[in-house]
């Protein structure tokens, strides 16, 4: 049995970043990851010469003042090379109009919305004055959901005067600010605002928190801006176990948590874990744990006896999307050029696709050569529930319609392709041990956003949640500010309050 101060369940983001933290504070931390490597949803694979970014393709908060900036500085590693994505997308609405190209700089996107959008000048503005209020108030680093008078006197020590006024849309919707500028009725503006929003909260504009979604629509440009990774996505989760070396923290890898039990005798939890040949037992007086809550239901099973609420709540949580994952690679001279690493496109089959594409020199694929991916939304339900011989066939089938979809597009002729698979539900929950291979967290609507979202604490002293499904929800910088806040909480319990972060 080995003991420490904190197991830390997950080697995504979320987990490597909170080990990271405590670890520095000078707190023992165990972190345990069921997988060969580190990363979980923004890993990356490798098939011959190409590196394949498992999920997440691009990054907010490098920029200084951001999350991931700020997190670097203080455990003393740099920040992995990266540039500006600029345009951060493109999206194309296949309606016969030009392209939308969303610009890092402000003038040129607020022209650009202005062309493709006319008369949406009010929503933008009141958009970003959401977002700008939003900002100071994150960046005081505020506790949410409030779960006891220490986290209450973080909220009120964060909020800021504009916050009051935004207040008032804790209950409203993206939709709900389209109506107040007199926008209900733009369908085009509408699908362009449900393309985005879909990506990064899982919603559309009739079911986004307005308080996030404003935020979210405005992380592209500056101050902030999202970006590329030189080499891969797993760059970022190599920054962060250079720190966990550092500082001593012991890295477990290949071991699966079977489940999780608090021992009332030495006050500690237990968690029970299993390689492929052996058994293990950790004990920690705290644990964090980065899985998706719902995965709480197999791991928490006698404890949560107990708890019949909590035990509901979880079990009530709504499901979120699965997605299929198409990885290809084809020469730079083979498809048509595009002037940003993102794309989106309205697709009659699909709905839409997304699509990121590498660059020469950035490590993914030999010179000349470029890797292309693409994403669409799915419910995992559609894949669980079929024999081997229908899923290979539905896989097959869906594997030749992206295809398709994506020659039309980019002009890529069939015969071109130099690699192409398919990942589905069942191969993402085989990579990342979630629940039904669900990707990203929970849809952040107004009723499991901020205040009215699942807490980091739980109903069981010392045991943490962390992650997408969290305040202020998916997106590496999202589940970095979730581990600030956790570590934050963590080291108050002890009597440390002088994290300077």
């Amino acid at each position: 049995m080995r003991k420490s101060q904190v197991i830390v369940v997950g080697a995504g983001i979320a987990g490597l970043t909170s080990a990271a933290i405590l670890s520095k504070q000078g707190l023992t931390v165990t972190l345990i990851e069921s997988h060969t490597q580190s990363g979980g949803c923004a890993g990356t694979f490798k098939r011959k010469n190409y590196i394949f970014d498992v999920g997440a393709t691009q990054v907010a908060g490098l920029e200084k003042g951001g999350i991931h900036s700020r997190i670097f500085d203080f455990l003393g590693i740099p920040s992995p090379e990266a540039t500006i994505l600029d345009p951060a997308c493109i999206v194309d609405l296949n309606d016969g109009s030009k392209p939308i190209s969303i610009w890092y700089e402000k003038s040129k996107w607020i022209a650009e919305r202005e062309m493709q959008f006319p008369g949406s000048r009010r929503f933008w503005n009141l958009c970003t004055l959401i977002h700008q209020s939003n900002w100071i108030f994150a960046s005081n680093n505020p506790v949410l959901p409030i779960g006891n008078f220490w986290d209450l006197s973080q909220l009120l020590k964060s909020l800021v005067p504009s916050n009051l006024l935004t207040g008032i849309l804790l209950k409203s919707t993206i939709f709900d600010l389209l109506r107040i500028c007199g926008l209900s009725k733009n369908e085009r503006l509408i699908k362009f605002l449900n393309l985005q929003l879909k990506l990064y909260s899982q919603e559309d504009v009739f079911n986004t928190a307005a308080l996030y979604g404003s935020t979210v629509l405005q992380m592209c440009q500056q101050p902030h801006g999202l970006w590329h990774l030189k080499k891969s996505m797993q760059s970022l989760s190599e920054a962060l176990e250079s720190s966990l070396i550092k500082t001593g923290v012991n890295i477990i890898f290949e071991q699966k948590v079977n489940s999780i039990n608090f021992d009332d005798h030495n006050m500690c939890w237990k968690v029970f874990a299993k390689s492929k040949k052996n058994s293990f037992v950790y004990k920690g007086k705290d644990l964090i744990y980065t899985a998706p809550p719902q995965s709480l239901l197999q791991h928490l099973k006698e404890p949560l006896n107990r708890k019949k609420s909590y035990k509901n709540r979880l079990t009530n949580l709504p499901d979120p999307s699965g997605a299929l994952v198409f990885y290809s690679a084809l020469k730079k001279e083979h498809i048509k050029k595009i002037s940003s690493n993102h794309y989106q496109f309205v697709s009659p089959e699909f709905g839409s696709l997304f699509v990121s594409i590498s660059e020469d020199g950035d490590g993914r694929a030999p010179k000349g050569e470029v890797t292309l991916i693409a994403s669409i939304f799915t419910k995992t339900k559609d894949w669980f529930s079929l024999d081997k011989e229908n899923y290979l066939q539905r896989k097959k089938d869906f594997l030749k319609k992206i295809s398709l979809e994506l020659e039309r597009q980019f002009d890529i002729a069939s015969e071109n392709w130099l690699h192409r698979e398919l990942a589905t539900p069942l191969g993402f929950e085989k990579w990342t041990n979630r629940p039904n291979g669900i990707v990203g967290g929970l849809g952040q609507n107004p009723d499991l956003f901020g205040l009215f979202g699942l807490s980091s604490r739980t109903p069981f002293q010392g045991l943490w949640l962390c992650g997408d499904s969290i305040y202020p929800g998916e997106g590496t910088a999202g589940v970095s500010q979730s581990a600030l806040m956790v570590s934050r909480q963590i080291l108050a319990s002890k009597g440390i309050n002088n994290l300077n972060l």
